[in-house]
């Protein structure tokens, strides 16, 4: 039995690897697949597609969109998005133009205490990247204002406060269906970081199955071993498939590997093989 990664991040968003390193660390950890899955954008995609047909290993389209339920934000994950598609590709550059104006309100607010950046401290390696909180962080540690990432977002990045907005939202409901028109399989990811407690979680993954969502991430670095029982149950009272990913992100979560999460997460191939099946039905 292989072992397989279906949440990973490289820095075409807030992971600190080119796709194409993401794919060789993925193959050097022996793993048979992993889904690429970069917030709000699939911008990285073709670079691992290629580089993982150079290396003989399966890459597999992703992307995690940003969502909100009842005023706390969710991530949804497409696994085999087509990243080619106009419909998804209107979605995410509405998302865009609403994330700049943020970051543009974000950098203003900070500069007017005296911290700015140029953009090359901000982007790094990739002038191409999606800039996130994680960006600014990092820039603010390298700058030596804060001592690390959590103070960073703790003293300058919490949304709704003195530097940050609030981030807008697309609704669960605009976000599943473009992903399931895209021929996406969509689950919800990480469902216990949201901090809802289990009666809420249940609910919101209710509501997301009944918008047609089909996976639920039950492994994920976060997760003790009694959450992941948790979602076991609630996977198969709503009718969805586990899904599991490490949440890669590189040096931005330095205590996360690739295949392996914080050491004891391993993903059985098994799981990609089922969300596989249930995409050639839904294709019937």
């Amino acid at each position: 039995m292989g072992f397989v990664d279906l949440h990973v991040h490289s820095n075409a968003s807030d992971g600190t690897f080119s796709p194409s390193q993401v794919v060789e660390l993925a193959k050097n950890a022996g793993l048979d697949a992993f889904a690429l899955t970069d917030h709000d954008t699939t911008a990285g995609v073709p670079e691992a597609l290629e580089k993982g047909r150079d290396l003989n290993i399966e890459v597999i389209p992703g992307i995690e969109v940003s969502s909100s339920f009842d005023g706390t934000e969710i991530h949804i994950l497409g696994l085999f998005v087509n990243s080619d598609d106009p419909v998804l590709a209107a979605m995410l550059e509405k998302m865009r133009i609403s994330r700049d104006r943020r970051n543009e309100k974000m950098l203003e607010n900070l500069a007017a205490d005296g911290i700015s950046f140029t953009k090359e401290e901000l982007c790094g390696d990739n002038p191409d990247t999606i800039i996130t909180r994680a960006h600014i962080a990092h820039a603010l540690v390298a700058k030596g204002i804060c001592s690390g990432m959590d103070q960073a977002f703790k003293k300058y990045l919490q949304y709704g406060g003195h530097y940050c907005p609030q981030k807008e939202h697309l609704s669960p409901e605009e976000v599943v269906k473009t992903l399931i028109s895209n021929g996406a399989f969509v689950a919800l990811a990480h469902p216990f970081q949201y901090k809802f407690g289990d009666k809420k979680t249940e609910e919101l993954i209710a509501h997301m199955a009944d918008l047609g969502m089909k996976g639920l991430e039950v492994y994920h670095s976060s997760n003790n071993k009694l959450e992941r029982m948790k979602l076991q149950e609630m996977a198969v009272r709503h009718h969805l498939l586990p899904t599991g990913g490490s949440d890669f992100h590189g040096g931005n979560k330095p205590d996360i590997s690739i295949g392996t999460g914080r050491g004891g997460l391993r993903v059985s191939s098994l799981l990609l093989e089922d969300i596989k099946r249930e995409r050639a039905k839904q294709e019937l």
